[in-house]
């Protein structure tokens, strides 16, 4: 009889243990995953992020990046494959300081003198473009990508990135501009020489505010992947841009010695001859004058008025400054990054 019983007790703590026993995956399931713990940040795609600040395109103003987002202008999103960085901005909103067009857009910490260089790469496709604004106005339809922006004198750009399409266009361009760093005190006079990576150079307008000019063969679409870099090594810029199916394109200006001292080019005579843009840049540039790289969406698309200036001064619908309407009815840009790197500038490989 004890024996029996010895066996049945055994037997139902046996089947006891085996009830309450759970294997991991079973306690993996059971615990609750919080939602932040999945969430990505704009840090975690782009790992350079800490050496940043921002300002987006409502005016908000973040210098810590790391783990940070804006949920309207700066965030991650996945297109089923990757995690991209989101960059968006109406036409019209809160701008910074040394411009009229709105922004959400990165701005380097560190700044450096043009013979010490850096280097920027980014890996991006520009998603939206407006598609308001006057077609005569050369800035209309436009965004940039990346720009060298200059810290002391006249703060002018040695360097901006665009990307541009017209409305009805399947293919858009992607050009780069320099703005001659003025002679003397007076910036009045300061212009953008332009220059085509695929498709046009920003001097090719619409002959009417609604007339565009014909589509470029050699275009690029809204969506479609392309890579740049951005290398100033000892004074000079070298400028790469790749994309798929196509041959890579090179490019180098000095940032310490001019080109640009005693004649004007016949694009500037041209796309700046209603406003009366005639300056000469000081023989040696960019030299000895603090920089800094940005990067994100500087919408070049505004609503000030064409006729008091034919090529920056857009004409786009701004609705009154309410960005829900902007982004509802198309006024606003939008680019998408998915790498990037920051570092220094190095010597080119010949």
């Amino acid at each position: 009889m004890k024996k029996i019983i010895v066996i049945t007790v055994t037997f139902l703590a046996f089947i006891a243990c085996k009830n309450d026993s759970k294997t991991t995956s079973d306690i993996i399931s059971e615990t609750p995953i919080k939602t932040e713990d999945l969430k990505k940040h704009p840090s975690d795609v782009l790992p350079f992020l800490d050496e940043f600040s921002i300002l987006c395109g409502d005016g908000t103003k973040m210098e810590n990046l790391v783990n940070s987002e804006h949920k309207d202008f700066f965030y991650v999103t996945n297109d089923g494959k990757t995690d991209w960085v989101v960059y968006k901005t109406p036409n019209s909103g809160i701008t910074s300081r040394t411009s009229s067009n709105t922004r959400t857009e990165m701005s380097q910490k560190k700044h450096w003198k043009t013979m010490e260089g850096g280097k920027l790469t980014g890996t991006l496709k520009v998603q939206h473009v407006s598609t308001s604004g006057d077609a005569r106005v050369a800035a209309s339809y436009a965004v940039v990508v990346g720009q060298i922006h200059g810290t002391e004198g006249h703060e002018n750009e040695p360097l901006k990135i665009f990307y541009k399409k017209f409305p009805g266009h399947k293919n858009g361009s992607v050009y780069w501009n320099y703005e001659i760093n003025t002679a003397g005190d007076d910036n009045s006079g300061r212009w953008d020489y332009s220059t085509a990576v695929w498709g046009n150079d920003m001097s090719v307008i619409g002959t009417s505010p609604n007339t565009y000019p014909e589509e470029p063969i050699d275009g690029i679409a809204l969506g479609e992947e392309f890579s740049y870099e951005i290398n100033v090594y000892e004074g000079i810029m070298y400028l790469t841009f790749t994309r798929e199916g196509h041959n890579t394109k090179t490019f180098t200006k000095s940032l310490i010695k001019s080109e640009f001292t005693k004649a004007l080019p016949q694009q500037i005579k041209t796309l700046y001859a209603s406003i009366g843009r005639d300056g000469l840049e000081r023989e040696s540039a960019y030299a000895g004058e603090l920089q800094n790289f940005k990067q994100g969406a500087y919408n070049q698309t505004n609503g000030k008025n064409p006729e008091d200036n034919m090529v920056w001064s857009t004409g786009s619908e701004t609705y009154d400054g309410d960005i829900a309407k902007q982004y509802a009815n198309g006024c606003y840009a939008e680019v998408w990054f998915k790498e990037g790197t920051l570092g220094e500038g190095t010597a080119p490989i010949n």
